[in-house]
């Protein structure tokens, strides 16, 4: 009777009954001395979206065909094994490191590919995640939009298989949405989007996972902060005043009693304009060393002064970052910024404890 009462529950995730989609996990366990039934049902994950309708459904039904007076208990088990709680994820991963900016077009995800291409070519085994939910350019920058990551069963859990491009372990929600489609989300949505990036991918080991993040100060840095032990932030500016202004917010949402994630330095990007034809010239157009002078006043390294170059647009257009050359001056001195980074991250972990997440309120 159990067993045909179930029978007329549909579980969404297959359009199916729950007998047919396979999902009583155990014969069911029925007490006549206390009149209670116990019923386990197997979902697919933890994070099914039908789980809590479909259990209510299949303690209605059971009821129903068994009388009100019967006690119903319906237990879960899941194929896939639940994700890691906040904190303990990426148990692998030596450093992750987020790379923000204060508003938009200073070129933050131009330094992060560059950055993480830079730290491969060292030897590094490095990660990126491109944490920009609503305009993800990874997968152009590493020629590989038409790129679909696959799952793989990594100890009883089916996770995210990352692309590996340049030597780089890569993830986006541009490889899940069209690239010519507006990304229409609520907040929530993007948050466990993202989650779902971090957690349920095979990110394996790494020496540093960097965090492309949003420009800003959103819900998306929220989740990360709540989600990962963040090791430090790189904060990317542009020379000019306005820019520096939002710089400084950015600093301030790190630096925050309640975040306290180190700042590791600033890369002062677009630090002077160098023609072609007059490789020796340097034309300052946002204005002169304004991230400098924000790294003194704020007591951070000046990690680097990237210069505006027409073949460093070029580059990241056709899907073949600067930093895949060191033959050239900007391919060296993104080269020279990962030797930089490394650097100061060594010095953080000797000097400061290890970064908490933060708690979700």
């Amino acid at each position: 009777m159990i067993v045909e009462a179930l029978q007329t529950v549909t579980y969404a995730g297959t359009k199916k009954n729950i007998i047919e989609s396979g999902m009583l996990a155990d014969q069911p366990a029925v007490d006549n001395v206390h009149n209670k039934v116990t019923v386990v049902l197997e979902f697919p994950r933890d994070t099914d979206p039908f789980l809590k309708s479909t259990v209510k459904a299949a303690e209605a039904a059971i009821k129903y065909h068994c009388g009100k007076e019967v006690e119903v208990e319906i237990l879960t088990e899941f194929k896939s094994k639940p994700r890691p709680e906040a904190g303990k994820m990426l148990p692998l991963v030596k450093n992750v490191i987020a790379v923000s900016s204060g508003k938009g077009g200073v070129g933050k995800s131009t330094v992060s590919a560059n950055l993480a291409i830079a730290m491969a070519r060292l030897g590094y085994k490095v990660g990126l995640l491109d944490t920009d939910i609503f305009g993800p350019s990874m997968p152009k920058m590493f020629k590989c939009e038409d790129a679909r990551p696959y799952a793989v069963n990594v100890d009883g859990r089916d996770l995210i298989e990352p692309i590996e491009a340049y030597g780089v372990k890569l993830l986006s929600i541009g490889f899940f949405v069209s690239p010519d489609t507006a990304t229409l989300w609520r907040g929530g949505m993007a948050s466990n989007a993202l989650k779902q990036l971090i957690g349920d991918a095979d990110w394996g080991e790494l020496d540093y996972l960097i965090l492309d993040t949003p420009p800003g100060t959103s819900d998306i840095h929220l989740t990360l902060l709540q989600t990962l032990a963040i090791t430090g932030a790189i904060i990317v500016s542009t020379p000019q005043q306005v820019a520096l202004a939002d710089a400084r917010k950015g600093i301030d949402m790190y630096r925050n009693e309640k975040v306290n994630v180190p700042i590791l330095g600033l890369v002062e990007n677009m630090a002077w304009f160098t023609p072609a034809e007059l490789p020796e010239n340097r034309y300052y157009i946002f204005g002169k060393e304004g991230c400098k002078q924000l790294a003194e006043e704020m007591n951070v390294p000046l990690l680097a002064q990237i210069p505006l170059v027409q073949s460093i647009c070029d580059n990241g257009d056709q899907g073949t970052p600067a930093a895949l050359s060191s033959d050239t001056a900007t391919g060296l001195a993104f080269i020279n910024l990962a030797q930089a980074v490394v650097t100061v991250v060594n010095k953080r972990n000797r000097e400061l404890p290890k970064t908490e997440v933060v708690g979700v309120k």
